[in-house]
């Protein structure tokens, strides 16, 4: 066993120093295709890319660091960005108090805490603003359309509003009551139809 463990050390004192050698060489070659007329600038990615390269030989958030490494293979600064950000959002969404909002956000991102974070933002911002609304019929249209979406029952209810407001205030009564029988539940489509039988289509 202690023959075993011997081999196995003086194989790893081997390989490492060949191995950083190869990381050191694959990141000059990253610094010259970056900069090829520019050894200022080389040096300055080649630093920039080492320091990478060490702080995520540190990190120890395996799941955050797969994702980093598989989305910049080569680039161990986009690595090290990517690391941190995923990270803090990880930490971020660990600690969101709206269950339902979080399952949206984790439904729509499973592997990616980054855009967990900003659909969970987005979604309960959502959320609270059509908590609020006051117009019911037509915040009934947005919940029909979009039942499990806050986003884009606020999108909907925003524009389905503009556009019940504007229907009441056209003065073509045919035009209105063609456009209002074609949808009576839809007034964006009732505005498009208005607006159609106006310009002659």
């Amino acid at each position: 066993m202690k023959k075993v463990i011997l081999v196995l050390l003086l194989i790893i004192s081997v390989a490492s120093p060949a191995f950083a050698q190869s990381v050191e060489n694959q990141i000059r070659e990253f610094a010259a295709r970056e900069y090829p007329n520019d050894s200022r600038m080389q040096q300055y990615v080649y630093n920039k890319q080492i320091s990478a390269y060490r702080y995520m030989r540190t990190v120890k958030d395996a799941d955050v660091k797969q994702i980093a490494t598989w989305e910049y293979l080569t680039d161990y600064a986009m690595q090290k960005f990517t690391y941190d950000k995923q990270f803090s959002a990880k930490r971020y969404m660990s600690t969101v108090k709206d269950r339902e909002v979080k399952q949206i956000a984790l439904r729509e991102y499973p592997n990616d805490y980054s855009m967990q974070n900003y659909t969970y933002d987005k979604q309960l911002s959502s959320k609270r603003y059509m908590a609020i609304v006051t117009d019911r019929e037509v915040k009934g249209i947005a919940l029909r359309e979009y039942p499990t979406d806050y986003l884009m029952q606020k999108y909907t209810y925003d524009k389905q509003s503009s556009a019940k407001q504007y229907m009441n205030e056209q003065d073509n009564l045919a035009a209105r009551s063609r456009a209002l029988r074609e949808y009576p539940n839809d007034y964006a489509m009732q505005k498009y139809t208005y607006d159609r039988i106006l310009s002659g289509w």
